[in-house]
């Protein structure tokens, strides 16, 4: 069944993964309109250039307004800041989900912005880079990459659903479970993997007596990969 585009798609922050769900969703025509926020004026003015968005806004709140569906793209830990400025402008009846590799967190800070006619489905898209920003989004960032969504007790099915929906037209595998489930899972498959990469890249580049052409030189492909996500963004 084709998916039905949303009227509107708010996307609040334009790198990696917001400016590639804006590629996909033109690339798929799953939303009429995007709007998008960012905080400098240089990636607002960088993302009109690329034709991320069809309006630019310089708060939040004013591009959520009319949204179907916004989608916080932006670090876990402004979530919740995020949330209480755009609370007042948010349609009835709208979606409102994040990307974030945590989601307890997410839930704490953001919940309580959420209004009562408003749905809210945390989900995470497990798809990236290490690259970042406006210039590094692609559509087929999420083809075949889980997006596990953790709708909090008692939410909407039909909104799950059609967010389900959404992320699976994105190209995604879509799977459902508990916040905290979810995190315990992540921790061992994400979180762990990253925190090693940073300590063994942190202690190459403290060994002195090795060159870093030496180690540039001499890396296997496992380093290689290692240094790759010790490069990623971790939030």
């Amino acid at each position: 069944m084709a998916f039905e585009p949303f009227e509107k798609v708010a996307l609040i922050g334009l790198g990696l993964i917001g400016s590639s769900l804006s590629h996909v969703m033109r690339r798929e025509k799953l939303a009429k309109a995007i709007s998008g926020h960012a905080r400098s004026a240089a990636t607002r003015d960088r993302a009109m250039e690329l034709d991320l968005a069809d309006t630019m806004h310089e708060h939040a709140a004013d591009a959520v307004r009319d949204a179907d569906l916004v989608v916080l793209c932006v670090p876990v830990g402004v979530c919740g800041l995020v949330a209480q400025a755009i609370s007042g402008a948010l349609k009835p009846g709208a979606i409102v989900t994040d990307v974030g590799s945590v989601k307890a967190a997410v839930i704490r800070d953001v919940a309580p912005h959420i209004p009562d006619n408003v749905h809210f489905v945390p989900g995470h898209p497990i798809a990236g880079t290490e690259y970042s920003g406006p210039d590094s989004g692609f559509a087929s960032l999420f083809e075949n990459r889980w997006c596990i969504l953790t709708p909090l007790s008692g939410s909407d099915d039909g909104a799950t659903a059609r967010l389900t929906a959404f992320w699976k037209a994105c190209g995604s595998d879509v799977d459902v479970m508990g916040a905290e489930h979810h995190d315990r899972v992540l921790s061992i498959t994400s979180h762990l993997p990253q925190l090693i990469a940073f300590n063994i890249v942190t202690t190459a580049a403290d060994l002195e007596e090795v060159s870093q052409q030496e180690v540039i030189k001499y890396s296997a492909g496992g380093f290689r990969d290692f240094t790759r996500i010790a490069a990623s963004d971790p939030t």
